[in-house]
């Protein structure tokens, strides 16, 4: 009924709820004449809104979070000129206006008596929903927390300006869609490309978590505030012994510079002949995008660099300005060369230009980060900074004695194998307390 007449606020992932709970307002002469249907209509829409609130981890009113849930994902020309920059100018917000005077409608309309008169009480229970601790499969607390204080606010607005107005607070603050409300981002092949599909459990890393490092961890920084402050910035490569952090280092800048419209796509090797699909979805959005890659190196016979080097900085289009690429690898020149490659160049005429053909991937990274895997005073250190970090309780010459047995049987001198060595004595510790708690 109402959604027809809507101009900027049409398409929605999920609409059918909204074109359902419609049809009761303003058909009174439906109610009387064809009760029985509607109330089957009334318990479906509650079954939707329950079926809701267990996915996504909402509470309060439901009807209400449902709404606000639609106009915060609605990518659209205003919302998305909006994120991070905020109140635009225009004839576009006239069309906005009258969209929110709309959804005001929807917000304010009197469900409840509705649902009485059709005997369907059961609608008091999505009124005041009390969310469990253990729901919400698709949004993570901080999110639904965001959504669900937006949708009181909406709802307690007192003019359709003023509602407008509180949700380009949001765009501005927030950001609209699975941008806005995500740290980071997979790729997937889908049927028209590439999709980019929400990670809804990031790690909580921080850099401060990464003991040591500290000319590496600046040196990441300093080129990622460039970035999310829109100065020059160069594609990083992060490389080194194992476990020495630097994939937590990834995503601890994802995690830190998430408030100022930073954004991580992880993507694999296999997938890089979907690069040019996944710029062409982000590169016209106002956040910054790292196209983040694990883990990368190739063999010799792997030709899959060369396409990545295309797409770095080769090709007619310019790399847009809000996309970097930071990559992870245990190998310095990524592709691997070995001695029998010097037999093969006596054959080859132009020797030289092979080497260089291998080396050129490095190259299109502007900054190179050495991770190095500490020596023995430096693990030991690692081991009693995460002891008082994570309250471990033993001697200090007792905890340092067994790290020390613990690395040389679990890959060496590293911080990965020194937090695996903590969370091996807080499992002994807690060993008692989860014993106590079945009996």
């Amino acid at each position: 009924m109402f959604r027809q007449e809507l101009i900027v606020y049409r398409e929605f992932e999920d609409a059918r709820l909204l074109e359902d709970m419609a049809r009761f307002m303003g058909n009174e002469f439906q109610l009387v004449v064809d009760k029985v249907k509607m109330q089957a209509l009334a318990y479906k829409c509650i079954h939707h809104l329950l079926e809701m609130a267990g996915n996504y981890g909402f509470s309060g009113n439901l009807w209400h979070c449902y709404l606000t849930n639609l106009l915060v994902n609605n990518e659209n020309s205003y919302s998305k000129s909006c994120e991070i920059r905020g109140n635009i100018e225009g004839t576009i917000n006239e069309a906005v206006l009258h969209d929110i005077m709309i959804f005001r409608r929807f917000f304010g309309f009197n469900f409840a008596a509705i649902m009485e008169q059709l005997g369907v009480r059961e609608y008091q229970l999505v009124e005041n929903y009390q969310a469990s601790t253990q729901e919400s499969r698709v949004y993570n607390s901080r999110i639904r927390g965001r959504i669900c204080t937006l949708a009181g606010k909406l709802a307690r607005s007192q003019t359709p300006e003023e509602m407008k107005e509180t949700l380009t607070t949001f765009y501005r603050e927030y950001g609209v869609g699975k941008f806005g409300l995500h740290k980071a981002f997979r790729v997937e092949q889908g049927e028209n490309g590439a999709r980019i599909v929400p990670i809804l459990n990031i790690a909580h890393v921080h850099l401060d978590d990464l003991v040591g490092y500290e000319i590496p961890k600046k040196k990441l920084i300093d080129n990622t505030e460039a970035f999310v402050e829109g100065r020059k910035a160069n594609n990083c490569l992060l490389y080194g012994d194992a476990g020495t952090g630097k994939s937590s280092s990834i995503k601890a800048i994802a995690n830190q510079y998430y408030d100022q419209g930073l954004r991580i796509i992880e993507i694999y090797k296999h997938q890089f002949q979907l690069l040019n699909d996944v710029i062409a979805q982000i590169k016209n959005r106002n956040y910054r995008f790292i196209i983040y890659m694990d883990d990368l190196s190739f063999e010799d016979f792997e030709v899959e660099y060369k396409y990545l080097k295309a797409v770095i900085e080769g090709g007619l289009e310019k790399k847009p300005g809000n996309v970097l690429i930071y990559a992870t690898s245990n190998r310095r020149h990524l592709v691997r060369e070995k001695f029998s490659d010097k037999e093969d160049r006596r054959d080859d005429l132009h020797a030289g230009d092979t080497v260089q053909e291998k080396l050129s991937l490095v190259a299109r990274f502007g900054v190179t980060i050495f991770f190095c895997g500490p020596d023995k005073k430096e693990f030991q250190n690692i081991v009693s900074v995460l002891a008082d970090r994570y309250g471990v309780i033993m001697d200090k010459e007792e905890l340092l004695a067994e790290a020390n047995k613990w690395e040389l049987s679990h890959g060496g001198l590293s911080g990965r194998c020194a937090q695996q060595f903590i969370d091996y004595l807080l499992g002994l510790q807690e060993k008692p307390g989860r014993e106590g708690a079945k009996e």
